[in-house]
């Protein structure tokens, strides 16, 4: 039996025996805000802190939160027993019922569903991937990597023009060739169908990974086991604005959301390769300046502020030269340079130079 289903059917067993105690059945969830959110310098990540909130059965205010994270762990129990999977979508569809001799559902929104899933992740433990519910798809890989998945052999070096479509449960693949110097991560599809175009992960003997915007949990856990399992380092590739400089941040450090799993998806040895505002003056690209708006000049003072990023003076002086450009700028403005500046010369002179952002 898997420490997984052992978790879930300890949970059961205590609601149990708090019923045949004839307690008021109760569970206690880590509560996830920022308030219980903590930066550790020394780990360099986002950690959840030791504070919990006690749901009650017999309490009008927690019984729907109660039965719904129940409801989630008895899907769980059911997926590992019969060894299958479900996206988030049909998990929502199968918890979504009508309770017998009343009008009231056990969820109407997926969102409802969503939240019960990671109350259980966090009851027990075990992230959802290993509770056998997975997301969407979303991201895509290529290189000279060679993996085993479900007992398929896959080249991601010969996968035509779409590369390999990243799952969301990465947790079993195995690698059985990784020929790589590096990882370069994107934000975009559209500028990793264009450095695979260019074979860029060829040129440079690297792996090009991307998903769209924010990095989902089955990207950002693929590059922690890369880096990892085989000492890659990770270069993070955005747009020029505040809100790519957070998608990095949330990869090297973590996010609010998921602090609990940070120590299996923060990589805090991740570099920000670009783009940076010295990158806007040195290749020419003031012309393409998006002027910033209300939401982009509060959400650059707010990353600013993060604890990781205020007391480094390298950070805070980048901080202030957006500031003073007043804009942002789009990758995409590179092949203003040319169709594959980005690919044969950005970030080859990146690299070269060691011009990175830690």
């Amino acid at each position: 039996m898997s420490d997984t289903k052992k978790k879930l059917i300890g949970f059961g067993k205590t609601l149990v025996k708090q019923i045949g105690e004839k307690k008021n059945p109760h569970v206690d969830v880590p509560i996830r805000s920022l308030s219980n959110i903590n930066f550790n310098p020394k780990k360099k990540m986002l950690e959840m802190g030791s504070n919990t909130s006690r749901r009650f059965f017999f309490n009008v205010a927690h019984v729907r939160k109660f039965v719904q994270t129940t409801e989630a762990a008895a899907v769980a129990k059911e997926l590992l027993e019969a060894d299958k999977h479900l996206s988030l979508r049909q998990t929502f569809y199968k918890i979504k019922r009508t309770i017998p001799g009343t009008n009231i559902n056990i969820v109407d929104e997926q969102q409802e569903s969503n939240e019960a899933i990671e109350d259980l992740e966090l009851i027990t433990g075990e992230p959802r991937e290993k509770l056998n519910i997975n997301a969407n798809k979303n991201g895509s890989v290529a290189g000279k990597v060679i993996i085993e998945d479900r007992g398929d052999t896959i080249d991601w070096s010969r996968l035509g023009s779409g590369g390999w479509a990243i799952p969301s449960n990465v947790e079993n693949i195995k690698f059985k060739k990784v020929n790589a110097k590096f990882i370069i991560y994107m934000e975009k599809a559209a500028e990793w169908e264009t450095l695979h175009e260019d074979k860029i992960w060829n040129k440079l003997n690297c792996i090009i990974m991307c998903s769209q915007g924010q990095a989902t949990r089955g990207v950002r856990r693929l590059l922690k086991r890369l880096n990892e399992e085989f000492k890659l380092p990770v270069y993070v590739l955005v747009d020029g604005d505040p809100w790519g400089v957070y998608i990095y941040s949330v990869i090297k450090y973590g996010s609010i959301s998921l602090a609990h799993m940070s120590d299996s998806l923060a990589i805090p040895s991740a570099r920000l390769i670009g783009l940076t505002a010295t990158d806007v003056e040195k290749y020419g690209l003031k012309r393409h300046l998006i002027k910033f708006k209300e939401i982009d000049k509060k959400r650059i003072n707010q990353v600013s502020n993060y604890a990781w990023f205020r007391d480094k003076p390298e950070w805070q002086k980048e901080f202030n030269r957006w500031k003073k450009l007043g804009g942002k700028v789009e990758l995409a403005a590179l092949t203003s340079n040319g169709l594959s500046f980005m690919s044969e010369h950005y970030l080859p002179d990146k690299i070269r130079k060691k011009d990175l952002m830690d």
